[in-house]
C-alpha cells in the first residue's frame, strides 16, 4: 500500500488522504485520471482521462505517465511518456494544477511519523505559492524536497523492442512468401515432456504466407558441419506473424551404447536453441495441404509427430470459420503423450463441426485413460467416422503407421483418389520378396484376408465399391493420392559408360545408374545440401549441364523457370549415361 497526500492549490483547505494499493488490483496497478473509474479521480479539465498510474512490480512501486495530454513531473523534472519511474516516500508527483506528496510506503504503522511533519497550509496560500510550500523543509528527519532527489528511472526501451508490429504501417509490413529467411526464437512451450515448440519471428517483422501443411527447411550449423532438416509448419498461416514447428526429442535406442547416433538435429534444438536464438530457413515447400483438395469433409488421421500439419490445418479451419465437417483422430503411446491435447480439446469444445478422438497405444501408471484404446482398425475407424467414405482423408505419422492404414483403407475399398499421406522421411519402397519373407518371419505383420474383408462389410453394410484406378503419376512423398508403386528403374542398356561428373568438384564417378545422384555425391565428399530425400523440399536441387537422368516422381517443388534452367532434385534423379552437374 502507498499513502499519498494531494493538493488542490485551489482548494487549500481541502487536502485529501488517499491509501492505493496496487498489489490487490488484477495488473497490480492503480490509474490516476479524470475519469470516474480511475483509482485517484482528479477532477480538472487539464488532467487526461487515464493521466497516469502507480504500479507494483518486484516489490518495489513506480509512476508512469500515461501519454497525457500536459504530462507529469517528479520532483520538478518531466516524465517520459510510459516510462516507469521509482517512487519511494517524499518524492512530490505533479499532475497539472495537482500535487501528489508520497508519504509512505507499505504497511500502515509510523505513516503518522510523515503527516506530523508537512506543516499545514495557510488558507492565503495562491495557487503559485503551493509548490515553493511544498518543497520547504518537512522536519529536520526528513531530507528538504527543495533539492529533489531524481527519481530513479528504469532504462528507456524502444517500442521496436517488445512491439515491433505496433511501429509499422499495416501496408508496409512485407510478405514472406518463398526463399531463404532469418528468424529469432521469441518462445518456447513444452508440448508433452519431450515435445518442445519453437515460435519464431523475423527482424523487421514480415507476414509468413504457407498453405497449412507445408513445411520448412532448417538450415543448421552442428559441430561445423551444415546440416538441413526440415520440419512441419505446426502452427496456422491465420495467425501470420508468428511461425511455429514442433519438435520431437529422438532417444537412443533400446540397450544402445553412448556411440549410437541419435536424432541430431531435433536433439540439438532441444539443447541448443533458447529464446534469442537466430535461425536460417528455407520454404514454404510440400503439397500436403487442404489447400489442394478443398472438402467439406474431412478425416484428419496422425500418430506421434505427424499430428504437426493435422494440427496447421485444423487451426486455419477454425480460425477462419470454414463450413467444413472435420473428424480428427490421433494415436498416442499414453496420455501423457498426446501433443496439443488441451488445444484439441478446446477446438472441439468450441467447434461444433469439429470432432476430436484419441487413441492410446500403452497403460501409464498413474494416469487415467477413459477413452479409445489400440491402435487404429476397421473397427474402430467405423466408430469414429462411420461416413469415411464420404471424407477426403489425409495421413500422417510413422512409416508403419502410414502403411497400415493406407492398407486398411485399400481393403475397405475407399476411393483412394480421396487419400492423401505425409510422411518426413524417404517415400516407403517395396523390399524383395525374400527380405519381406525373412521380416514376415520374425514380426508377422496382419494382413486381412478376402474373407475378413468381406466379414467387414457385411457387419458395417458397407456398399461395394471398385478400387480407385492409378492415374500413372509417380508418389511424391504424400502430396499426391498414394497410386501404384513406381516400376524399377531400368538399368541402362551400357552400364560401364554411365558417370557422373561434378563439374566444380572436379571429380568424375562411374556407376551403374542405379543410384541416385545425391548418393553418388555424398559417397565421393562432393557436398549437396539435402534435407527430405525423398524429392519434396527442394534442398538438394542442382543444375544439370550436360546428360540425361531419369526421374523416381515428378520434381514439383521446382519452379517451371528452374526446369527449362536445367535443375533437377538429386535425390530422385538417376543418371543416364555421362551427366555433368553443376557442384
Amino acid at each position: 500500500m502507498i499513502k499519498i497526500k494531494v493538493i488542490d492549490p485551489q482548494k487549500p483547505d481541502q487536502v485529501e488522504d488517499v491509501d492505493l494499493s496496487p498489489e490487490t488490483m488484477l495488473n497490480q496497478e492503480c490509474l490516476i485520471g479524470r475519469f470516474v473509474n480511475c483509482d485517484l479521480v482528479l477532477d480538472s479539465v487539464e488532467v487526461s482521462r487515464r493521466h497516469g498510474k502507480i504500479s507494483k512490480k518486484n516489490g518495489t512501486y513506480y509512476f508512469a505517465d500515461l501519454a497525457s495530454r500536459c504530462g507529469s513531473r517528479i520532483n520538478g523534472e518531466n516524465a517520459h511518456i510510459n516510462q516507469d519511474y521509482l517512487i519511494k516516500p517524499g518524492d512530490t508527483i505533479q499532475i497539472a494544477r495537482f500535487f501528489l506528496m508520497i508519504l509512505h510506503i507499505g504497511v500502515e504503522e509510523n505513516i503518522t511519523k510523515l503527516e506530523e511533519n508537512i506543516p499545514k497550509l495557510e488558507e492565503s496560500t495562491t495557487q503559485r505559492e503551493v509548490p515553493k510550500r511544498i518543497e520547504e523543509p518537512l522536519s529536520p528527519q526528513f531530507k528538504s524536497p527543495t533539492i529533489p532527489e531524481q527519481a530513479a528511472i528504469a532504462p528507456p526501451i524502444s517500442p521496436e523492442k517488445y512491439m515491433p508490429v505496433a511501429v509499422v504501417e499495416p501496408l508496409q509490413l512485407q510478405r514472406w512468401v518463398k526463399g531463404e529467411l532469418a528468424v529469432r526464437c521469441i518462445d518456447i512451450i513444452d508440448e508433452t515432456y519431450d515435445v518442445r515448440t519453437f515460435r519464431f519471428v523475423a527482424d523487421p517483422p514480415v507476414l509468413f504466407t504457407y498453405k497449412p501443411g507445408q513445411f520448412v527447411t532448417l538450415d543448421l550449423e552442428i559441430n561445423d558441419e551444415e546440416v538441413s532438416r526440415s520440419y512441419s509448419i505446426s502452427s496456422t498461416p491465420s495467425r501470420p506473424h508468428t511461425l511455429e514447428i514442433t519438435v520431437k526429442r529422438v532417444p537412443p535406442p533400446p540397450n544402445s551404447g553412448d556411440e549410437t547416433p541419435r536424432g541430431l538435429v531435433s536433439n540439438w534444438l532441444h539443447e541448443n536453441v533458447t529464446v534469442g536464438s537466430k535461425i536460417k530457413l528455407d520454404g514454404p515447400h510440400g503439397k500436403f495441404t487442404c489447400f489442394a483438395n478443398p472438402c467439406q469433409k474431412l478425416l484428419l488421421i496422425s500418430a506421434g509427430s505427424g499430428i504437426t500439419p493435422m494440427m496447421s490445418m485444423s487451426r486455419w479451419l477454425c480460425d477462419t470459420g470454414a463450413n467444413c465437417n472435420v473428424i480428427f483422430f490421433h494415436c498416442a503411446r499414453s496420455p501423457r503423450d498426446i501433443i496439443f491435447r488441451q488445444e484439441l480439446e478446446l477446438m472441439s469444445a468450441r467447434h461444433p463441426n469439429f470432432h476430436l478422438a484419441v487413441s492410446t497405444t500403452r497403460k501409464e501408471p498413474g494416469h487415467t485413460w477413459l477413452s479409445l484404446t489400440g491402435r487404429l482398425d476397421a473397427t474402430m475407424l467405423q466408430v469414429v467416422a462411420p461416413d469415411f467414405y464420404d471424407r477426403t482423408v489425409y495421413v500422417c505419422g510413422p512409416d508403419a503407421f502410414m502403411e497400415s492404414v493406407n492398407q486398411m483403407m485399400e481393403s475397405l475399398n475407399f476411393p483412394m483418389q480421396n487419400y492423401y499421406e505425409e510422411s518426413f522421411g524417404p517415400p516407403r519402397k517395396k523390399r524383395q520378396s525374400a527380405e519381406s519373407k525373412q521380416k514376415d518371419s520374425i514380426s508377422p505383420v496382419h494382413t486381412p484376408t478376402p474373407t475378413v474383408q468381406q466379414n467387414w462389410k457385411d457387419m458395417f453394410n458397407l456398399p461395394a465399391r471398385p478400387v480407385a484406378e492409378s492415374n500413372g503419376d509417380s508418389p511424391v512423398a504424400a502430396s499426391k493420392p498414394v497410386p501404384t508403386p513406381t516400376p524399377p528403374l531400368s538399368k541402362p542398356a551400357s552400364s560401364s559408360k554411365t558417370a557422373v561428373v561434378f563439374s566444380k568438384s572436379g571429380k568424375e564417378v562411374a556407376c551403374d545408374g542405379e543410384e541416385p545422384i545425391l548418393n553418388l555425391a555424398e559417397q565421393e565428399g562432393v557436398k549437396i545440401r539435402s534435407s527430405c530425400r525423398s524429392g519434396v523440399c527442394g534442398t538438394c536441387k542442382k543444375r544439370k549441364l550436360e546428360g540425361e537422368v531419369k526421374g523416381e516422381g515428378e520434381p514439383d517443388v521446382l519452379e517451371e523457370s528452374e526446369l527449362q534452367e536445367g535443375y533437377i532434385l538429386t535425390c530422385i534423379s538417376y543418371p543416364i549415361g555421362r551427366v555433368v552437374i553443376d557442384a
